[in-house]
């Protein structure tokens, strides 16, 4: 068998799904499902956008994320443990959305939302860590797009499968049967292995808290890190706005909410499995820093997919032509996207450090959801302001600054030794 072959049917390769799924799941709850249910529920857009406010605990799990890497909790170990916790706290979070309504207020469901993306993002950080933990720097490319892929592909739940179910059943057993597929990830915890520590764990909180920060600047020297951390901000700062209302943009459209699931289960589907598996195979021959250029350019494309489907404006009637231009878009999206955060999260992983890898991979991500949880809440207003073609071609102009600073951080025929770790 050759040995990309091994390394896809692996058991490290097969965990990497669990945990994207796992992480992927809760967030497009908030992304696709929450903002549906409000839309339907005749929630205007800007309410919708400033939804986007609750993600935040995405921008500031770093501050939290030494406690997990100090402390162990009493049962499984330091990363099962704290897994477990949060993908039972998640399950119950999600199940909850379904007892409120929104016409009766949004504040109970703001704070449940909260708590939902406190839950999510710290089992982000454990995800991360354990994923870092178990794969080997070769394994990380691959590794990083199965999880990745399997992150999108989760999204297939909230984003179609619920869909189609709210327009047949009550939304409280819509949010239950969603719910119930964080039961593989709480699975996966439960069977695999607690990772062996490649450095020891920190002693003490100061260690947990100060050590980090101080590696990663001590290594890359200040000038290199602060461009690291701006490419980190910016990479994916384009396509996350353009997404973020993707959902009340189809239904603005003139889409069913049945015709989108249908159409976002098909056609985002097999771009998903195919981009993830042959993405993660590119990754292993050509390296992170090229995967960053070229999955970057079919990003930007993806963002140029919902200006086109933008400008044949709304559908009175929706016939076959315009559910292949949705196809098309969803498609296109699903690749390029995915992709895209394949290559940024195998960087961010590659530039973290062993001993502090919860807080190190934490304060990178951190700054790649700045725009999902801040510049999104803006999505609505801009939307408002300039309508859904002049909003995508800035979307699109916002994602070139990433790309530019690929010469600096990640240059093409440079070496992956970029992110060589200094010991």
């Amino acid at each position: 068998m050759p040995g990309w072959r091994r390394d896809i049917f692996s058991r490290k390769m097969l965990t990497c799904v669990f945990t994207g799924f796992s992480s992927g799941l809760p967030l497009y709850v908030l992304l696709s499902l929450v903002p549906a249910w409000l839309r339907s529920a005749g929630v205007d857009l800007k309410a919708i956008g400033l939804f986007a406010l609750i993600q935040l605990p995405f921008t500031w799990k770093f501050l939290w994320s030494p406690l997990l890497d100090r402390f162990v909790p009493p049962w499984l170990g330091r990363r099962r443990g704290w897994m477990l916790l949060f993908q039972l706290g998640l399950l119950l979070a999600i199940a909850g959305l379904g007892c409120f309504a929104p016409a009766q207020g949004v504040a109970p469901i703001v704070w449940l939302a909260l708590a939902l993306a406190f839950f999510s993002a710290s089992q982000d950080i454990v995800l991360d860590a354990f994923r870092r933990e178990i794969l080997d720097e070769r394994e990380l490319g691959l590794g990083t797009t199965l999880h990745v892929n399997a992150y999108r592909l989760s999204s297939l739940v909230p984003g179609a499968l619920s869909l189609i179910l709210a327009d047949y059943l009550p939304w409280n057993t819509v949010f239950l049967f969603t719910a119930l597929f964080m039961l593989p990830g709480v699975a996966m915890t439960l069977l695999v292995s607690e990772p062996q520590l490649i450095e020891r764990a920190p002693n003490t909180l100061r260690d947990a808290v100060v050590e980090p920060f101080r590696e990663f600047m001590t290594r890359r020297g200040p000038r290199d890190a602060a461009w690291i951390l701006l490419f980190i901000f910016l990479y994916k700062l384009g396509d996350s706005m353009a997404t973020s209302l993707a959902t009340p943009f189809y239904l603005d459209m003139g889409f069913s909410k049945t015709q989108i699931g249908l159409v976002a289960k098909q056609a985002g589907l097999w771009p998903a499995v195919v981009g993830g598996i042959f993405g993660g195979i590119w990754m292993l021959k050509l390296g992170i820093n090229r995967a960053l250029w070229l999955f970057g350019v079919v990003q930007v494309v993806s963002i140029l997919g919902f200006a086109w489907l933008a400008a044949h404006g709304h559908h009175a009637n929706v016939g076959g032509g315009e559910l292949a231009r949705l196809a098309l878009v969803i498609a296109v999206e699903a690749l390029g996207v995915g992709l895209g955060s394949a290559a940024l999260v195998a960087y961010m992983a590659r530039a973290s450090h062993p001993a502090y890898t919860a807080t190190q991979f934490a304060l990178f991500s951190s700054l790649a959801a700045i725009p999902r949880s801040v510049a999104n809440a803006a999505t609505g207003y801009l939307v408002e302001a300039f309508g859904w073609t002049s909003f995508f071609l800035l979307c699109c102009a916002l994602a070139v600054p990433g790309m530019l600073l690929l010469l600096k951080v990640a240059p093409w025929n440079a070496a992956d030794g970029l992110s060589r770790r200094q010991a």
